[in-house]
């Protein structure tokens, strides 16, 4: 008993109720039945769950609280391991300082190695608090040191407490942390990397639609098991809920006990009827029908061919229940599917800038916000936007008030009372802007957005000039080419931008390994632009994050169709869109295609997305032009020498403001009027000489006034408006970038010719 935290020399008192507690609390326990102190126990706390409604006999003596008196036993009885307690009962009976003593008995130096790693990883109060709490429940419900302790139990843990609240998540994650930090865990294993699945067997994921006959079942196992080697693992999971869930389990309901591929054609027939439209409504037709039909009839065929050099398969060979006919509508199938995603871009593509526009101002406004309620304390009241606030404790944490005065930035609304996460609202506003910039400058993949890392950055030194430009190396996620980017100014802002918010933590940018919900696959660490802070740690910003962010940023710009929805922007619409100003742009196809990473340049040309009968004759006009010069360049795989003179053709767009962007190939349309062309880029160096300009023009329309040269005045005008908006831009630009940002870069040196 004196080797018990709780033990004080001196304190009469303190060791009376040890000694009678536990006294008390044994003598309680002998009376139970059962086997062991273990078994009394759980006897015990089956006839009492509250530890309230013990027997009288726990009752304090000389005056103890009965609370003081029944907690000094059962501290006694946990501190000397006599008993596992369950955890309900440590539920009920929430003794925090329990928690804290137990880690003086049980060892003490891991948990004061694992408390010291932790804050060095950042953790603090709550978060702390928690992780620490949850290594004590579990060192007390195993009777297990907390060297022995393994993952499972952690997990055990968490899906205990979510029986309770269902969200429960609070310090587990920090707690597994820890355990890998003072070596008891594998280094680099998470929580969240555990409790995942990873990719599943063939047989479990047939196994999953509950196909009645074994025969046919092994037979689906078997034939998806050929083709799995050539399949990427998302493709699999279609190809298996086509064969095994929407045709063969729908025949077997169908025609329960049918045990050959020979479906009879009544079977077939309503099969087909069932699945042409979806849960059997006839205004909800399935866009899918003739894809499923195609991989049904590949299926039958596939067993044919493959009897002929395998006659295992023989026995299985039948009629093919889809005839050529059925699967001739998968043409008139990807022919409305383009439809449909070229009205998309009609739809979307006018609104753009006004998105972009939106998700820039409310990044900014945030930010301001942000930065004003954390010059302020606690309870005290400020004004953002002519709204008054006052800076409170967030609801979690109100009981931690005096302990935890910042743990969380919030802000209440005097006007509404709704309390605010204020720094987690201008997180928010920056991973969306962030997003959408990077979506529509690049065209990239959705995919290929969340696996971009610090690496994907290089430089290139063009022979002629020796000008570095950098480019944006990415990492294809459905073909095996990977290509470079090149890397407009714009697309530089953004990620110096990204690269300036997640080196101010540490001066470093945080390795995180990225989960593929598709793939079921969790890469390695790596210095990922878009992962987010979740309280102590960094993680990857997931797909479904990503349309939550841009559904809200839609909602908030009040973007709706023609008939008043709001609109809704998905990653690949940017794509299209690029795609589609890129080649009516005048970009060749063949080059946009590489850029797009498309192994056929008639993926490309389907991205294109026109408006009006005009403008598509007007450009197949220019294509007939130029097919008359290069009849079929343009529609081939470009040679070296043509890429390498696309990456260096703007080396002849210098001009004294900044770099003419019209497109590739084309001559100049304005007279060399530059100042008043949209394709004149911007040097930000030369705002100077733009502001210089524009007093001069403003000069020149007051002569003209004075002179009554009226003729002069619009000329002049327009050209003053037109270097105001580039001047306008520069200073955008320039509020976006946190000043000079070293990317970090590696150079990729041109090759020796």
């Amino acid at each position: 008993m004196q080797a018990l935290p709780d033990w004080v020399e001196g304190s009469y008192w303190t060791r009376w109720n040890l000694n009678g507690g536990l006294e008390a609390l044994l003598e309680l326990l002998r009376e139970q039945t059962g086997d062991g102190w273990q078994a009394k126990w759980s006897a015990l706390t089956q006839q009492y769950p509250l530890w309230t409604g013990w027997p009288e006999q726990m009752r304090g003596r000389r005056g103890s609280g009965r609370r003081t008196f029944i907690s000094a036993g059962v501290r006694s009885v946990f501190h000397l391991r006599l008993i596992q307690p369950s955890l309900p009962f440590l539920r009920s009976y929430h003794s925090p300082q329990m928690y804290a003593r137990i880690r003086q008995v049980v060892s003490p130096a891991l948990f004061a190695a694992a408390e010291h790693a932790a804050q060095a990883r950042g953790v603090r109060g709550e978060h702390l608090r928690e992780a620490l709490n949850n290594l004590s429940t579990t060192v007390l419900l195993t009777g297990k040191d907390l060297d022995e302790v393994t993952g499972d139990d952690l997990i055990a843990l968490s899906a205990h407490a979510r029986s309770y609240t269902p969200k429960y998540t609070a310090g587990s994650n920090a707690a597994w942390q820890m355990m890998t930090d003072i070596g008891v865990f594998p280094v680099g294993s998470t929580r969240r990397q555990a409790m995942r699945t990873g990719q599943k067997t063939t047989a479990e994921l047939v196994d999953a639609y509950g196909i009645e006959n074994r025969p046919i079942r092994d037979l689906l196992v078997r034939y998806l098991d050929e083709h799995r080697p050539c399949l990427d693992y998302g493709s699999l999971v279609e190809r298996v809920r086509t064969v095994s869930k929407r045709y063969w389990r729908e025949i077997e309901l169908l025609s329960p006990g049918i045990a050959t591929l020979e479906v009879p054609r009544e079977v077939i027939a309503a099969w087909k009827d069932k699945l042409a439209f979806i849960d059997g409504d006839p205004l909800r037709p399935r866009i899918g029908f003739a894809t499923i039909l195609t991989m049904v009839r590949a299926f039958y065929l596939d067993i044919q061919e493959w009897a002929l050099e395998d006659p295992t398969w023989a026995p299985w060979v039948a009629r093919c229940p889809i005839s050529r006919n059925d699967t001739e509508g998968l043409t008139k199938t990807k022919k409305a599917t383009t439809a449909r995603m070229h009205q998309r871009v009609r739809d979307r593509l006018p609104h753009l800038p006004r998105l972009v526009a939106s998700a820039e101002d409310w990044k900014a406004d945030q930010t301001a916000f942000l930065a004003t309620a954390f010059a302020c304390s606690l309870d005290e009241e400020f004004t953002h936007n002519g709204v008054a606030y006052r800076r409170v404790v967030g609801k979690l944490f109100r009981r931690l008030r005096s302990k935890l005065p910042d743990a969380r930035l919030y802000a209440e609304n005097l006007e509404t009372g709704d309390v605010i996460d204020v720094a987690y609202q201008e997180d928010n506003a920056f991973w969306t802007w962030a997003i959408i910039e990077t979506l529509r400058h690049t065209g990239i993949r959705i995919e290929e957005l969340l696996e971009l890392t610090h690496l994907a950055l290089v430089s290139y030194r063009l022979p002629g000039t020796g000008e570095v430009v950098p480019l944006l190396q990415i990492v294809p996620s459905k073909s095996n080419e990977e290509r470079l980017l090149l890397v407009t100014p714009e697309l530089a802002s953004v990620l110096a931008s990204v690269i300036s918010r997640l080196r101010a933590y540490d001066g470093q940018i945080p390795l995180t390994a990225r989960y593929d919900g598709i793939e079921r696959t969790t890469s390695a660490p790596l210095p990922h632009l878009f992962p987010r802070r979740s309280g102590w740690r960094f993680e990857v910003i997931s797909q479904g994050t990503v349309l939550k962010l841009l559904r809200v940023a839609v909602a908030r710009t009040g973007i709706v169709d023609q008939s008043g929805q709001p609109l809704r922007y998905t990653p690949h619409d940017f794509r299209r869109m690029f795609a589609t100003e890129a080649v009516t742009g005048g970009l060749p196809v063949h080059i946009a295609a590489r850029i797009l990473g498309h192994a056929n340049i008639n993926t490309t040309q389907a991205y294109r997305a026109v408006f009006h009968d005009d403008l598509v004759r007007a450009y197949r006009a220019f294509i007939d032009s130029r097919r008359a010069v290069r009849p079929t360049e343009e529609y081939r795989q470009p040679t070296d020498a043509e890429w390498n003179e696309f990456q260096q053709h703007f080396e002849l767009r210098k001009l004294e403001l900044g770099t003419c962007g019209r497109p590739y190939g084309t001559p100049c349309n304005h007279e060399h009027a530059c100042i008043r062309c949209p394709m004149m880029r911007i040097d930000p160096r030369a705002e100077h000489r733009l502001a210089e300009i524009i007093a001069n023009l403003t000069d020149r329309i007051g002569e003209a006034h004075t002179n009554g040269w009226f003729g002069e005045v619009d000329g002049l005008e327009t050209s003053r408006r037109a270097a105001e908006h580039k001047l306008a831009a520069i200073h955008r630009t320039t509020r976006n970038t946190p000043g000079a940002t070293n990317l970090g870069i590696p150079t990729l040196r041109a090759e020796a010719t």
